[in-house]
């Protein structure tokens, strides 16, 4: 794994993750558009990494295939890492996921992260279409060791998959008599957790925390992943990233009306309704009991959002107390524009390079 420098004069590297959000009254096809036209912005502005996120059956979330986008973006930028942030694995047969990331590391050589997750990325029903076992996430260890070995084809002689490889990769060109690549994914593992973390340590990987769910323990996740960590051929020490929501606008009465349909959606969930990203002003407008207008005020102000110093400051403390090497943003909000302003915002806060 490269070691980024810091993004322009932001104190700290800079990423974003983009969850294909979808508003009431938007299509999926208005949504790609734009999300193309994000990564576009955020790779022309200098940021580290542009990452989505696999979720399924969700009308406000509208990329159940990150590394379909990938393969797309791959020809649509230039400089910037592309990655799934994560790949539900326990979703997923192993081989194919490597035979995925194989072909588009060879499609952009040295730009592609591959993170795992273990969550379900949708409702327990269609994680029962998905998975047909309900064992599945007790065995993310398992099916992360079988990707790595088809990935870096090092399945020992004994290994019921030893004769088997994922194309494009490694045996592929020890087969057609060329040199290997020089580039591969970058395999991080993903939490909001502090399992996550004790596994990222074991495997010697960089670990990424996602605190755009809530108030996990961040702290102890990060603190296990430090103390435990086990150097690898990949990473000499530890590497590590935090996610969280994000919102910048001119107007702070603005950034904080955006962040509440993201808020409302998470109380829809709860609720056990669809994932929907109601407009702002029929959050306004909901007449809901106390205990539900203290979830969207907690979700609301969960996300970082105000202006781009006021953002730009959120981000600042969260480095500080978390000591990551990386923060990540997590786009939100109604509009499509509100998500590209806060890229657009915080680069300018920053001075970062406009290419």
């Amino acid at each position: 794994m490269n070691m980024p420098n810091h993004s322009g004069s932001a104190p700290f590297v800079l990423s974003v993750l983009d969850n294909a959000f979808t508003g009431v009254s938007h299509t999926a096809e208005d949504t790609f558009q734009e999300m193309i036209a994000l990564a576009k912005l955020a790779d022309k502005r200098g940021f580290q990494r542009f990452w989505m996120s696999e979720h399924h059956a969700m009308p406000g979330a509208s990329v159940p295939s990150p590394q379909m986008m990938v393969a797309r973006l791959t020809g649509e930028t230039e400089r910037i890492r592309l990655g799934a942030g994560g790949i539900m694995l326990p979703n997923h047969v192993p081989l194919v996921i490597a035979e995925q990331f194989g072909m588009l590391d060879a499609m952009a050589p040295g730009r592609i992260d591959l993170g795992l997750g273990r969550a379900l990325g949708t409702d327990g029903a269609t994680a029962s279409a998905l998975r047909r076992h309900k064992a599945a996430n007790d065995e993310f260890p398992q099916q992360v060791a079988e990707l790595l070995g088809f990935l870096e084809n090092s399945f020992p002689k004994d290994h019921p998959y030893h004769a088997v490889h994922a194309v494009p990769g490694p045996w592929q060109a020890e087969q057609n008599r060329v040199p290997p690549s020089k580039t591969a994914a970058d395999v991080w593992i993903l939490g909001s957790s502090t399992y996550s973390a004790h596994l990222a340590a074991k495997l010697g990987r960089p670990y990424a925390f996602a605190l755009q769910f809530g108030n996990a323990d961040v702290l102890s996740a990060m603190r296990i992943y430090r103390e435990n960590f086990r150097p690898s051929k990949i990473l000499a020490k530890p590497y590590c990233l935090v996610s969280i929501g994000a919102i910048a606008d001119e107007d702070p009465v603005e950034a904080r009306r955006q962040s509440t349909s993201s808020a409302m959606a998470m109380l829809r969930m709860f609720q056990r309704k669809p994932f929907a990203l109601l407009p702002p002003d029929e959050v306004a407008a909901f007449q809901g009991n106390m205990q539900e207008r203290q979830i969207i005020e907690q979700y609301t102000d969960q996300t970082l959002h105000g202006t781009a110093a006021e953002v730009a400051k959120g981000l600042e403390d969260l480095q500080e107390q978390t000591g990551v090497d990386e923060v990540m943003m997590v786009v939100q909000g109604y509009s499509r524009r509100a998500q590209s302003r806060t890229v657009e915002l915080i680069a300018d806060h920053y001075g970062m390079p406009n290419h």
